[in-house]
This record gives C-alpha cells, sequence and structure tokens, in this order.
C-alpha cells in the first residue's frame, strides 16, 4: 500500500479520516509500518550516527578549507546540509524515491527533514504525509531522528516567505522516535580547546601540523577526517605514520591498526586503533617485573605510559609499529 495522499485528497467515509484519503487506522498501520521498517535495523543508530557524520564532514569539506566547525558554514551551506542528510540518508539504507516525497519506506511516501537544532522547516506539500525528522548537534555528538505525520493541528501558524512552517511545542511530544539523544561520532577538533587547536593549525606545513596533533593530543583516537582537516592535504594518514619518526626522539609512539599496535595498546590498557586511525602516546621504560601500572613488551624491554613530570626517553628504531 502507497501512502500517496495530500492535503487536498479528504474523502469522507463512515471511519475516522486522516489527510491522505486514509481512515485513522490506516493512517495509524502506514506509521507503525515505517518505524518497523527502520526498526528492523539491528544497526539503525549506528547507521544514522554514520550520515550525520559524514553528512557533516562532506559538507564542511575539511582537507580543502581546515573548517571542522558548522557554526562556520555560509547559509546557504547549512541550507544545502539538510539535502546532503537527505541523499546520505538515502544511500545508507538503501531507498526508493517517493511518489511525491522524498523516500518510498515499506510502500508509504515519506518527507525527510534536517535541522540543526529541532526546527523543522514543513512546506504545505508535505501536509498528510508522514515525515522523517532527523536532528544532529555536533557539539554535544548527539542526535535525533523520528516520525510524525503532518497534519494542520501540529504546526504553528506562522509561515515563512516559502511558505514552510514548523511543529508546535506541544505536537512535539508526539513524535514517534527512533533515536533520541543518541551518540553521533565524536569530532575530535571540536572538543579541543580552542587555544590547542590555534596551536595546531599554525604549527606550519601539513607535517608539521599533524606532529603537533600527535604530540598535543594523546589516549585519544585520531580517525581520518580529523588527520586530512588538520594536514590540508589527501594523504593526511600518510603524515600520521611519518610522524613516527618525528616524535620517537620525544618518547612518543604513534600506534595505528598494524603489526604491533594492537598488542601494544591492548598490553597498556589504550583504545586499539581501527583502520584508518592513530592513537599517540608518551612512553617510557620501566625495569622489568613493574607490576604498579601497565607495561607492554616494545623491541624486548617494557615501556609503560610516561607519567607526568618523567623525563623523556627517545624510543627504540626497531619498534615494529
Amino acid at each position: 500500500m502507497r501512502d500517496t495522499g495530500g492535503l487536498f485528497d479528504l474523502t469522507s467515509g463512515p471511519e475516522d479520516i486522516g489527510h491522505g484519503g486514509e481512515s485513522g487506522s490506516a493512517v495509524e498501520s502506514a506509521l507503525q509500518a515505517v518505524l518497523d521498517w527502520f526498526r528492523g535495523h539491528r544497526d539503525l543508530q549506528a547507521r544514522f550516527g554514520s550520515v550525520f557524520r559524514q553528512s557533516f564532514d562532506e559538507v564542511l569539506d575539511g582537507q580543502r578549507t581546515g573548517r571542522f566547525d558548522i557554526d562556520d558554514l555560509a547559509k546557504t551551506e547549512k541550507t544545502y546540509l539538510g539535502t546532503k542528510v537527505e541523499i546520505v540518508t538515502r544511500a545508507a539504507f538503501e531507498l526508493s524515491k517517493g511518489i511525491k516525497m522524498d523516500y518510498e519506506v515499506a510502500g508509504h511516501d515519506i518527507d525527510a527533514k534536517f535541522s540543526l537544532t529541532g526546527a523543522w522547516a514543513i512546506p504545505t506539500e508535505a501536509m498528510g504525509h508522514l515525515c522523517l525528522l532527523m536532528s544532529a548537534n555536533d557539539r554535544k555528538s548527539t542526535f535525533d531522528v523520528g516520525v510524525i505525520r503532518i497534519r494542520p493541528e501540529i504546526l504553528n501558524q506562522g509561515r515563512n516567505k516559502d511558505h514552510k512552517t514548523t511543529i508546535t511545542k506541544q505536537a512535539k511530544a508526539s513524535i514517534a522516535w527512533l533515536a533520541r539523544n543518541a551518540p553521533l561520532p565524536h569530532n575530535l577538533l571540536l572538543s579541543l580547546p580552542c587555544t590547542t587547536v590555534d596551536r595546531i593549525m599554525s604549527a606550519g606545513s601539513g607535517q608539521r601540523k599533524i606532529n603537533e596533533l600527535l604530540r598535543s593530543v594523546q589516549g585519544q583516537l585520531i580517525d581520518r577526517n580529523a588527520a586530512v582537516t588538520v594536514a590540508q592535504q589527501q594523504d593526511g594518514l600518510k603524515r600520521c605514520r611519518d610522524a613516527r619518526r618525528h616524535l620517537r626522539p620525544e618518547g612518543i609512539a604513534v600506534l595505528g591498526h598494524q603489526n604491533d599496535s594492537p598488542k601494544i595498546a591492548r598490553a597498556l590498557r589504550l583504545p586499539v586503533p581501527p583502520k584508518g586511525t592513530f592513537l599517540s602516546v608518551r612512553l617510557v621504560e620501566v625495569p622489568v617485573g613493574t607490576t604498579d601500572r601497565p607495561v607492554a613488551d616494545i623491541a624486548e624491554r617494557g615501556y609503560a605510559i610516561a607519567r607526568p613530570g618523567e623525563a623523556v626517553q627517545p624510543l627504540p628504531d626497531n619498534i615494529h609499529y
């Protein structure tokens, strides 16, 4: 069954008729069918999280611009962000286009609306249709996704110059949530103090900026997007690998996903870097038999995470990471 009706498709009948020419029970079953379809994906929240992270990163275009904060986007770019989310969502869930709306989900037309603030702009053509409401906050690293049927009584009276309006505060309580305050993949650079970011971004060449990133941000996973945004070069990950020889004299190890890196990370009780990520940590050699902190066997010696005040010790050249 396709949910194709609009505001002026109303028909009369013995049942409570909803917008779109469907009875109240049919309207409710359509909403439930859409919810069930999305909830049938075990990785639903992770998939939506990836949608928003990819959309944000592609519009920010950090590799070319060095930007990592949505607030730095121009008004037109923020407008396009909604279109980008719509496109990436369609690809992520392999959705077909609807007859009148953006998607067809479980045989029903459904419109897609994204807002950074949760003030979704609803067009007149969405009246009577189901709407997939999406919002994400990069500073809080959270996102929301829900579904609602657009009806006159849930909308505010005022309209903008494009004849769009918003959902009332009271009506938001009736949104059927697929995800609420769900975790958005971390934006590393946005989470750092401004002084740290300024120091990294003013370090000079792409390699020097990557060196400063790995020097300043230790014990945290550094993803590809953060690396290419800092380096402003396509080979940001190679710069991370090259940083090993630059930072070795400072005792800083740069762990990746290959060779001995996972073993070292596990021994030191650090996150194991997935493919395409790196993690830096300053190490010091410790005596055999040390038990008061985690120790990794590196080049036939014992190494531990350096504590504040411990002297810098260069790492050996034969670390296989």
